[in-house]
């Protein structure tokens, strides 16, 4: 008996995205989806170069475990080089990155390789499991049960990832073994369907839906018909038997979203993301020509350029005197030019100047204000000759009422982007705090006093129900253990 998969991919743009920032592969022993980050910052450039480097494993039949965990961690390792030298080739890239869920096969055996948000779930005798664990903010606080499984589904910061394949940061996936079973059905996701199509309903949908290739369909549909606020790329495989079936394995390769050229619509070459992704990689490489004129001009024959120079009209000059004559001869031809050429010198010294001053305020970061809601600014918090030097760079989802203005004023200070998002965590755990001493202090006030009985002496009825009512009272709230110490209640 021989595993083999049968699968099928489809990636959407969604319905509010203007591009795909999902790449996916699906080959016969890869499975690979990276869903990118930063929007302006080449998201997907950072998820099309992911599924490059991963790639080409699919084709290198590994077999021991540790061979194939090894090749998948390297391939995750020369994707973060491969950023990080974009970022230092075009700092305005600066915050790309991308999640990414891959699963590499030899038989039975999937070495997996997991970071970010992206999901993995497996079918397996009609129960469904997710086998990937959130790296995000969320699931953190899911993990020390300060929020239930319910609540994260429908928190406004379950998108806040906390680990990532990014430029500035060296990739720390999680990365195991699992063993397969004939009849495992596998669906690999980005966000864009999980956040938006519970997991019954993901559950419902793979078991009736015995192909593949309808099953993804009815999956795009579903997040579609859900609000399609993301890009939404799926994954389905199932896992079947070379000589028994009951299909046959499927044994094209499969690129979808930004690395297959986007979203489908066509593009110009020089628009696609792995041409923005050469054409960083050459900048990282060669010194960036900016103009033309840089370059080596093409030297014409002497003839034609003087032939050309000779039939070129004469400029018509007023003559105001005889000494015109003199001034267009003789110092008109070189005090032009040379006038000419300190007024671009100027206008290259000043607009460079501004635009070197400029790139240097996009490596900073803020916490701000943006109607009632926190928000995590990119620039310096002011504005030159009515231009802003700051834009959004991350909706928090929290208001601004649980801001403790005693405590931090807004906008902060400029600092670096783990700054920004320190500040952030701090307001929501000034917030949790608040609210949890704020149940504890209600909670001391209505708990029932145990009345105190002599020794020996037997309580009368009324005093038993209050010690009853004082033992059976309900537990005292948590308060989280990053709140300050309080008195005991």
């Amino acid at each position: 008996m021989t595993l083999a998969l049968h699968y099928a991919l489809r990636s959407d743009v969604g319905l509010l995205r203007e591009g795909n920032e999902d790449s996916a592969y699906a080959g016969p022993n890869l499975l690979v989806i990276a869903d990118g980050m930063g929007g302006h910052a080449a998201g997907e450039v950072a998820s099309a170069v992911a599924v490059a480097a991963i790639a080409p494993l699919d084709h290198q039949n590994l077999h021991d475990s540790e061979e194939m965990l090894s090749a998948l961690a390297n391939a995750v390792a020369s994707a973060s080089n491969t950023l990080h030298d974009m970022t230092l080739a075009d700092p305005s890239t600066e915050g790309m990155g991308t999640t990414l869920t891959a699963m590499l096969w030899s038989g039975s055996q999937i070495a997996m390789c997991h970071i970010g948000d992206s999901r993995a779930y497996m079918l397996r005798d009609g129960d469904f499991f997710q086998i990937t664990r959130d790296h995000t903010l969320v699931q953190s606080l899911v993990d020390e049960g300060r929020l239930t499984p319910a609540a994260a589904a429908t928190h406004p910061q379950r998108s806040l990832v906390m680990r990532a394949l990014q430029s500035s940061t060296d990739a720390d996936p999680d990365l195991g073994m699992r063993e397969a079973l004939i009849g495992d059905r596998y669906l690999l996701c980005s966000d864009g369907l999980s956040d938006v199509v519970t997991e019954q309903t993901l559950h419902k949908t793979l078991i009736s839906y015995p192909d593949p290739e309808q099953a993804v369909l009815q999956l795009i549909d579903l997040a579609i018909r859900s609000g399609g606020p993301d890009n939404i790329t799926c994954i389905i495989a199932d896992v079947v038997d070379t000589v028994t079936g009951p299909v046959a394995p499927s044994e094209a390769t499969v690129l979808a979203g930004a690395a297959a050229n986007g979203d489908g619509r066509p593009r110009p070459l020089s628009d696609s993301p792995a041409t923005r992704a050469h054409q960083l990689t050459m900048t990282a490489e060669a010194p960036k020509l900016t103009d033309t004129a840089e370059l080596e001009p093409v030297r014409e024959p002497e003839g034609r350029a003087g032939h050309r120079a000779a039939a070129r009209p004469s400029p018509v000059r007023r003559r105001a005197d005889p000494d015109d004559d003199l001034i267009g001869a003789a110092g008109g031809r070189h005090r032009w030019p040379i006038v000419s050429s300190i007024l671009v010198l100027l206008i290259i010294l000043v607009g460079g100047g501004g635009y070197v001053a400029w790139r240097i305020t996009q490596s900073q970061y803020y916490v701000g204000t943006s109607g009632r809601e926190v928000v995590i600014f990119r620039g310096v918090n002011e504005s030159v000759a009515g231009l802003n030097l700051s834009s959004a760079y991350r909706h928090t989802g929290i208001p601004v009422a649980h801001v403790q203005s005693s405590l931090l004023s807004l906008p902060t200070a400029s600092g670096t982007l783990a700054e920004a998002q320190r500040t952030v965590l701090n307001i929501r755990h000034g917030w949790d705090c608040k609210i949890a001493l704020a149940a504890v202090t209600q909670w001391t006030a209505h708990k029932p006093v145990a009345p105190v009985i002599a020794k020996g002496k037997k309580p009368t009825a009324a005093q038993t129900k209050a010690i009853n009512a004082a033992k059976d009272y309900k537990p005292k709230p948590p308060v989280p253990s990053f709140c300050p110490p309080q008195g005991a209640g």
